[in-house]
């Protein structure tokens, strides 16, 4: 009977590993493999952030990264092009200096804005002033004369250049609740009287440069420990500078006490003309439905304060990662597998929207859009986007990825359709399913989107991996699925705030002559 019964557990050993060998897939073996012991990251990193840099929409560095993902995808094997969608002001970044001059020499950490018009190669010297507390319109127009040769700051003096999390620690409960009443005070009070100039911290701009400006200085703080908001120049012939908190403070305080600061800013940079912007697109073509099309999805620009490390290399980075592990252990996809890499996403999904709506033949037959945009951690939420069987396809292709990296993602079914944010927007509006891979934040909307710290040393290449991973199980399962995609949608609620019927987003056209009318 003993024998017998060690002889029933080996039969039964043998079936259970027979079984679980035959439940183990090598396509995704293959790929998570590869991934952990064979990882592109951090070459493609260096190259892209590093040798590159950021990638502001009508640079020639965006054109250089779209070259630059053309050749990459080349020496893997997959087909790739880059497509014109339209033209955009094209613009260079040169020199920026900031020195205060007087009341003594001391250098400034700042930088010119996106498509800053340049100074000459000896810059521009001029006192700084603030602007001043006016009890209506007609009181700041009779001031308005005194900006005449001066830089003007026009960003209210910070009260503490502490985020909320230092003073949560260290600070009294009682100071804590003491600086936010004082900032809130300082900020309704910046507000009035921006409302009493008859302008707003935009129309400003026009105002002061028509009335002799020698150049506006800001300071965009985004409440972390050195870490500004670096977006674009309102201005035509006048620098714009945006200065790092600590330094602003200083000039600030020095102009209100009467010490009369003065700068002297050198801001180089080139106009271009109208320059052609291209999406980069690459494919492995379907064996069994080519005409169906599973799409990775991620924005290729960024601004330019930073190298766009997280916003978004690392979304970069996770598709042709992605396609490169797809190439290698699954060279011949059922379905047409795509991977776009948008331009001028952060002017309004322009590069997306385009090729929404040049390729309707593709956004019809989409089997699932997968998107990633936003910072570098682990995907951690999936949702439907209102589809009504999401839960059962994305059920199916996510219960094929491995435990460590699905046990960290909340799903949500059927969801409701996003509106924008992203790219997954413009092809979700058009009908395609298309999902947001959204990831845990590692404070990305203080430190690092559209700053100045956006750079390399803030990718955590662990997560991205995770990514890179999820990414491409999930492309190989929504491209072997047996069944197409459905495209029924969930019906939606009645708004709370209009009392009417809500629709789902529609799509809307690209800006495809971006910033040439305003510069004629």
């Amino acid at each position: 009977m003993k024998k017998l019964s060690k002889l029933s557990c080996i039969v039964a050993l043998l079936i259970s590993v027979t079984l679980i060998a035959q439940e183990t897939n090598p396509i995704i073996e293959g790929i998570v493999k590869e991934a952990n012991e064979n990882s592109q990251l951090e070459r493609l990193a260096h190259e892209m952030l590093d040798v590159i840099g950021p990638r502001l929409v009508g640079t020639p560095q965006m054109k250089q990264a779209n070259d630059w993902a053309v050749a990459q995808y080349g020496k893997w094997g997959i087909s790739a092009k880059n497509e014109k969608w339209g033209e955009w002001r094209g613009w260079e970044r040169g020199i920026t200096h900031i020195d205060m001059v007087s009341p003594r020499i001391q250098s400034l950490s700042g930088m010119q804005l996106a498509w800053n018009p340049s100074t000459s190669k000896k810059g521009v010297t001029a006192e700084a002033i603030v602007l001043p507390t006016v009890k209506d319109s007609m009181a700041f127009k009779n001031w308005l004369p005194n900006v005449k040769g001066k830089f003007v700051m026009i960003s209210m003096n910070q009260p503490t250049g502490r985020p909320d999390y230092n003073w949560e620690e260290f600070a009294t409960e009682e100071s804590f609740k003491k600086m936010k009443e004082d900032r809130d005070v300082l900020n309704e009070a910046w507000r009035e009287n921006m409302r009493n100039t008859g302008y707003n911290s935009r129309s400003i701009i026009e105002a002061l440069e028509s009335a002799g400006a020698a150049g506006i200085v800001t300071c965009n703080w985004s409440k972390g420990f050195g870490v500004n908001k670096i977006f674009s120049a309102r201005t035509k012939k006048i620098p714009t500078v945006d200065i790092e908190l600590e330094d602003y403070g200083m000039l600030y305080r020095l102009a209100s006490y009467g010490n009369k600061p003065e700068l002297k800013i050198v801001a180089e940079s080139k106009e271009l003309g109208a320059v052609p912007t291209f999406n980069t697109i690459a494919e492995i073509k379907g064996t069994e439905k080519p005409e169906e099309y599973v799409v990775l999805s991620a924005h290729f620009d960024s601004w330019d304060g930073g190298t766009g490390a997280t916003d978004n290399g690392t979304g970069t980075l996770v598709m042709m990662e992605a396609m490169r592990l797809l190439k290698k252990y699954y060279p011949n996809p059922k379905r047409t597998i795509i991977v776009g890499h948008w331009g001028s996403e952060e002017q309004g999904l322009n590069g997306s929207r385009a090729f929404v709506e040049d390729h309707p033949e593709i956004v019809k037959n989409i089997q699932a859009v997968f998107n990633q945009d936003n910072g570098t951690g682990r995907v951690v939420n999936l949702s439907g986007q209102g589809f009504l069987h999401s839960y059962d396809f994305l059920g199916r292709w996510l219960a094929a990825v491995p435990n460590d990296i699905s046990k960290h993602i909340e799903t949500s079914y059927p969801g409701a359709p996003g509106r924008g944010g992203s790219d997954y927007a413009s092809f979700l509006a058009a009908g395609a399913p298309a999902f947001s891979l959204s990831s845990l934040s590692w404070s990305y909307w203080n430190y690092t989107w559209h700053t100045n710290r956006d750079t390399y040393d803030k990718i955590v290449f662990d997560d991205v991996r995770s990514n890179a991973i999820l990414t491409a199980i999930l492309t190989y399962m929504a491209s072997e699925d047996e069944q197409s995609t459905p495209k029924d949608k969930i019906v939606l609620p009645v708004s709370k705030r209009t009392g009417e019927q809500m629709d789902w987003p529609t799509p809307r056209s690209p800006e495809r002559k971006g910033m040439l009318e305003e510069k004629k």
